[in-house]
């Protein structure tokens, strides 16, 4: 049943409303495009929408002419409220000024209108004075003729000037819309009508209900729904989903959870919901045990609007919401179900059974279908009557029952009204038939093959093999008879189950006592009688046999031959020992899971075959010989260990599906493969027998090839020039030793994966042209190195030619939409990464880890959208470059930097930001076991990047339920700023009243120790902290893996959380840590030697912004000793005047002498540069001016990097032509 939200000024329906509501629209936007389209009105549209706020944006595209549109003018008409956003262009525009006379005009009488004065001063419109006056004076020129209008112009503005509104002066953009937002949210909230006229006609869920439901508590409350199928259960629950959703943090409705269990998908709706929160992490989520594990860890301090529809199961229950503690406060968990006993056994605080509508509001629901209207027609209501009676108040049964007799004539009412009262009424099931006995021959034959083989299915699948039975375009129809539905999607085929119900007692009253006589089975127990007692006939159609388990059956597989009409055939999870020697070749659809035979009967010829499925068989191969299959789309043979060979393709020219995942043993892929040009996916996956494949290809229409794990596989195909539309490429695992040149033709190519391709020699120029890949991953590969390549051939310098192990990438140039890379376990060495790294202008991932540089180039600190960088393992990298992170308007960071097990790396990377007050989520830098940081870095170093992070934008984030910022590093001191210090793993803080702290810092001490004793040692060792409030609830626990189970020394782990975990009414806090390793018994360890606490106010940001803009380019071991003396209580830090200008006093003597230092180093050079030409006046000048420029630059920081590098390179060129004259020649 669809779902709209309306708007009028009932709540319900009155008996005789059936005019539409008055509102079309509940907000007309009106401003000038060139000013705001693309900004401020672009949001405050998607804010409103997102509210549910039906808002009229007129679309850019609409020709504009001198005077308003008649489409215009009507949606003034009809909406409720006009915003109008007034900007420095908005009165040059005649468009705007009409539409504006006409908002006037209109909302006098019957609305609202709201100005919102953008980067304008009020009295300028009022006074049309300004940039208004130059307007309105062009106007009053160009319609002389027509002064009045001008009049009218000035009046209307003068009006809106003295209407109270909005003014964004001295206000964030954000803020404003808010304002706007929760402005336009109180007018028109309490006109929300709940029950949609033209679908929801008498649900008994009235306007208090829902108040109930939004009544402020911070309880977590299940709420259950309960009530027969077709009665309005998930009805009620989207309405309430879209009612109350903008309330939550998240919300989620997840639609068939039966059948989803049923599925084994249960794991699909868990990533629905949780993918919010995870987004590229949600592949972590490999089981439902994963996923009840990110649920009750992701969502505990979150609120949560959950809608569970269709529950059956406890169990189902218990893997989305078994308790309160999962969930934030405020959160509310809604089920749907037919089982009562399902609500009391899980304790739902709110219980509502849904009833069947009585006589007058079923009434109305069956004209609504029937008349499109609430109302009978004359002379109808009498029959109306009797089918609202028949129908026992089953809203489904009514809509449907309505839909049958729309545009008949009385007869034909008094005929359906006669078949009606041969059905008895207890077999409300019977009612539906009536839609289906109006059907014609082949939807009836549609309907039943829907019911019974293809109800979820795809719906693109189930119209190709519909079409190939004759079946074609019934669909649709089945659909407007409310027969079937389609997901929010398009794209699944559903129906609801008491129609599927009515189709099983359809067919079963074909033949009732003998299943054999029957045109469809799916009941086991039927399939199972037949073949056993060889009762098949020829008016069996189709057979669906799927076992819970796998099991063995020996049947009498003979009854086959008697189904000579058999055109649906799907066996999964039984082992039959005796297989037929006859198939019917009428089949369109063959699906038989473990297949015990070596071959096909030899007499099979299915030429109408759409789908072959046959995962888990025994077959050694299809046919010996070419057989014609010319509508086979699909065809599936994954996990058939004994396959050797595939079929001639030849006869199979629609293919679009071959999946040969888990073939171990396929050696012969037919070269016809590489010609099916309608074929979309190739998966090859696992297949380690196959050495070759067709030397090229030319599949037009391919989109996804798999060879990964083809680990025989030594040479790939030449691609042709028409594969443009192949997306992903997975060769990870194969022995290829090169790529082809013609990958470069691959201009579709997204993905491309060569990981463990240990014998790959290199990656072609031709990368350089797949302008649209994305994701690249080359970890664990490795090569022999070629030799470097030398500017002057004939000059060789034999030390650049040392052999050794590593992975050789050339130019990365071109590759402009890579967000992707992964080079881990490359065995790169330095230099061995292209200096253009930096040209990959969308890259957001970077994967170094494991390899052998000692330093990484430079141009990885310009990548503009770098979000995560990982060298884990790289045990020789001793530093890392400077990192510049440009942060996006709207863009939720989430910066890592990783950088565990490098023991050589002797200290902490510098950082920069771009648009530092724009939101990000959260910084990450883990330096587990760096132990050469320890003495140049040590916690002062942390302390630093802990301000600094939350100067760079953490005040302006959402409110996130995990830390947002943690780092971890070497060290066994706790920095004297955390005011709050304790040994062990626990301490309790008194809060100072009224504290105005914006976040609060922890930190803890992990003790060194060996990995645990386990059979199956651990890797991470996870950390949970609890807050409790005093007075007030236990905090949520939150878990932090961030720290690994081997620590080779004492590391000091830091992290911030937003305030609002606070109680307003807290004055005493207790925190405390627990440390365990992740394994399913949670063996605890007593990890923490001492931990540490402090509120962090605005002034210790501020007074850390004061310092930086005295210099940007202050690195992090600088910045970190400025606020290590600012150690204050809690709610005192940065108050002494003296303290700050000590801190100021220090950073800027520093900063000097830094300067100082730069500039003697250039002297000394510079005297060198000179040196070497002392016997010439015009050299000795330019060097002179050199130096002083460059002292210049240099001791205001405006030397860039590559500045420096320039100079550099200049100098050496010049000494070492003044030294070519002593060499030899």
């Amino acid at each position: 049943m669809a779902l709209s939200t309306q708007r009028a000024s009932a709540f319900l329906p009155s008996a005789d409303q059936s005019a539409p509501p008055q509102w079309n629209y509940d907000v007309f936007l009106s401003f000038k495009g060139v000013d705001t389209r693309n900004g401020f009105v672009s949001h405050l549209y998607h804010e409103l929408q997102h509210r549910c706020i039906k808002t009229f944006k007129d679309d850019p595209k609409l020709e504009r002419g001198t005077t308003i549109s008649s489409e215009l003018f009507k949606a003034i008409q009809e909406s409720r409220l006009a915003i109008v956003v007034v900007s420095p262009n908005y009165a040059s525009s005649c468009w705007c000024l009409d539409e504006l006379t006409k908002i006037l005009q209109c909302m006098k009488s019957n609305g609202t209108v709201l100005p919102v004065f953008f980067n304008v001063d009020p009295s300028d419109v009022r006074k049309q004075s300004g940039s208004f006056a130059g307007a309105i004076t062009e106007h009053e020129k160009r319609f002389r003729e027509d002064i009045g209008k001008v009049k009218r112009w000035r009046a209307a503005l003068t009006e809106v000037a003295n209407l109270s509104g909005f003014d964004s002066k001295n206000q964030c953009e954000r803020k404003l819309i808010e304002k706007i937002v929760e402005w336009v949210w109180g007018k028109v909230h309490h006109t929300l009508r709940l029950l949609d006229s033209t679908e929801l006609v008498g649900l008994k869920f009235t306007r208090e209900q829902i108040d109930l439901l939004l009544a402020p508590t911070d309880d977590v409350r299940f709420i259950g729904i309960w009530g027969m199928g077709g009665i309005g259960k998930t009805t009620i629950a989207r309405l309430v989903y879209e009612s109350i959703s903008f309330h939550f943090e998240v919300r989620c409705f997840l639609a068939n959870v039966r059948e989803a269990s049923e599925g084994n998908r249960l794991v699909d709706l868990q990533k629905q919901l949780l993918f919010p929160i995870l987004k590229e992490q949600i592949t972590q989520v490999w089981n439902e045990e994963w996923g009840t594990y990110f649920i009750k860890n992701c969502l505990c301090n979150k609120k949560v609007l959950l809608i569970l529809d269709d529950v059956n199961a406890s169990s189902q229950l218990e893997k989305f919401a078994k308790e309160k503690d999962w969930f934030g406060k405020g959160s509310i968990i809604i089920i749907t179900t037919r089982d009562e006993r399902l609500v009391k056994k899980h304790d739902m605080e709110i219980s509502y059974k849904v009833q069947g509508l009585n006589d007058d509001k079923a009434l109305k629901l069956f004209s609504r279908n029937a008349f499109k209207k609430f109302e009978p027609e004359e002379g109808f209501r009498e029959l109306c009557n009797c089918f609202v009676n028949y129908a026992g108040g089953l809203p489904l049964a009514l809509k449907i029952l309505g839909c049958s007799t729309y545009k008949r004539d009385r007869d034909e009412w008094k005929n359906e009204l006669d078949k009606l009262r041969k059905i008895p009424k207890i077999e409300i099931f019977n009612l539906l038939k009536i839609s289906f006995d109006r059907l014609d021959e082949m939807n009836k034959n549609i309907f039943l093959d829907v019911a019974f083989f293809h109800k979820g299915k795809d719906k693109k699948k189930v119209i190709e093999i519909l079409d190939s039975c004759g079946r074609c375009g019934g669909i649709n129809a089945l659909v407007e008879k409310s027969l079937l539905t389609f997901d929010i999607l398009n794209s699944i085929v559903g129906m609801h189950d008491l129609i599927q119900e009515m189709a099983f007692q359809i067919v079963r009253q074909e033949s009732p006592e003998e299943p054999g006589g029957r045109s469809r089975l799916c009941h086991h127990n039927d399939i199972i009688h037949v073949l056993i007692n060889n009762t098949a006939t020829n008016k069996i159609q189709g057979i669906a046999l799927s076992m819970v388990k796998l099991e063995k059956a020996d049947w009498n597989c003979e009854a086959f031959s008697k189904m000579i009409n058999l055109k649906f055939l799907e066996v999964d999870n039984v082992i039959i020992s005796s297989i037929p020697r006859i198939l019917p070749n009428c089949l369109r659809i063959l699906k038989w899971n473990w297949y015990s035979s070596k071959y096909l009967p030899s007499n099979f010829q299915p030429n109408k075959l759409v789908s072959l499925e046959m995962q888990d068989s025994k077959l050694v191969r299809l046919w010996d010989e070419r057989i014609d299959l010319p509508n086979l789309k699909y065809m599936d043979l994954s996990w058939s260990q004994n396959l050797a060979a595939t079929p001639n393709f030849t006869g199979i020219p629609k293919l679009q599906m071959l999946d040969l995942k888990g073939c171990e043993n396929l050696v012969e892929i037919h070269p016809s493969v590489a010609y099916l040009k309608w074929l979309t996916d190739l998966i090859l996956y696992g297949c380690k027998s196959v050495k070759s494949l067709p030397r090229e290809v030319e599949m037009d229409s391919l989109i996804y090839l798999s060879l990964c794990g083809c680990s025989k596989l030594k040479k790939i195909p030449e691609f042709s020039e028409q594969m443009e539309n192949l997306s992903k490429l997975n060769l990870s695992g194969t022995a290829i030793e090169k790529l082809p040149s013609s990958i470069g033709r691959l201009v579709g190519l997204t993905s491309l994966d060569v990981r463990n391709c240990t014998n790959l020699l290199d990656l072609p120029s031709a990368i350089c042209n797949l302008k649209s890949l994305k994701k690249l991953c080359v970890d664990g590969s490795s090569v022999e190195m070629i030799k470097v390549r030398r500017s002057q051939p004939n000059k060789s310098r034999f030390w650049w030619g040392l052999q050794r192990k590593a992975f050789v990438l050339g130019s990365l140039h071109g590759l402009w939409s890579l967000k992707l890379l992964d080079l881990s376990i490359c065995g790169l060495c330095e230099g061995d990464i292209p200096v253009d790294i930096g040209c990959l202008s969308s890259l957001e991932e970077l994967n170094l880890s494991r390899n052998n540089f000692v330093s990484l180039p430079a141009s990885i600190g310009c990548l503009p959208k770098l979000k995560s960088l990982k060298a884990n393992g790289c045990q020789k990298l001793q530093q890392l470059p400077h990192l510049r992170f440009g942060l996006v308007e709207n863009d939720f960071y989430s910066i890592r930097i990783y950088t565990e097990d490098c023991t050589s790396l002797k200290m902490l990377p510098k950082l920069s930001i771009k648009n530092r007050r724009r939101s990000y989520v959260g910084f990450v830098l883990s330096c587990v076991n760096c132990i050469g940081l320890v003495e140049n870095e040590g916690c002062d170093a942390i302390l630093g990047m802990l301000l600094i992070g939350l100067d760079w934008g953490f005040l302006q984030v959402p409110r996130w339920n995990i830390p947002t910022f943690q780092i971890v590093i070497p060290g066994s001191r706790i920095p004297e700023w955390f005011n709050n210090q304790s040994v062990g793993d626990s301490l309790i803080v008194e809060l100072p009243p009224c504290t105005t702290s914006i976040w609060i810092a922890f930190c803890a001490v992990f003790e060194e120790g060996a990995p645990v004793d386990h059979p199956n040692p651990p890797h991470d060792l996870s950390t949970y902290f609890r807050i409790e409030c005093r007075p007030g609830e236990g905090g949520p626990v939150r878990c932090n893996p961030i720290t690994k189970g081997h620590l080779l020394s004492p590391h000091l782990w830091v992290s911030c959380l937003y305030h609002y975990v606070l109680d307003k009414e807290c004055n005493q806090m207790k925190i405390s840590f627990r440390t365990f390793y992740d394994l399913p018994d949670r063996i605890y360890c007593s990890g923490i030697r001492k931990c540490g606490f402090r509120l962090v106010h605005k002034q210790d940001v501020e007074e850390l912004n004061q310092i930086m803009m005295m210099n940007h380019s202050i690195d992090i071991s600088t910045k970190a000793t400025s606020p290590h003396n600012s150690h204050n209580s809690a709610g005192a830090s940065g108050s002494s005047h003296q303290k700050s200008l000590c801190r100021k006093s220090y950073a800027l003597s520093k900063w000097f002498l830094t300067k100082l230092v730069k500039i003697f180093s250039l002297f000394l050079t510079t005297a060198i540069f000179m040196k070497s030409f002392n016997n010439s006046k015009k050299w000795g000048r330019i060097g002179l001016l050199i130096w002083r420029v460059t002292t210049f630059i240099c001791f205001f920081g405006l030397a860039p990097p590559y500045f420096l590098l320039l100079l550099k390179t200049l100098i050496k060129a010049v000494i070492l032509k003044r030294a070519a004259k002593f060499l030899p020649t």
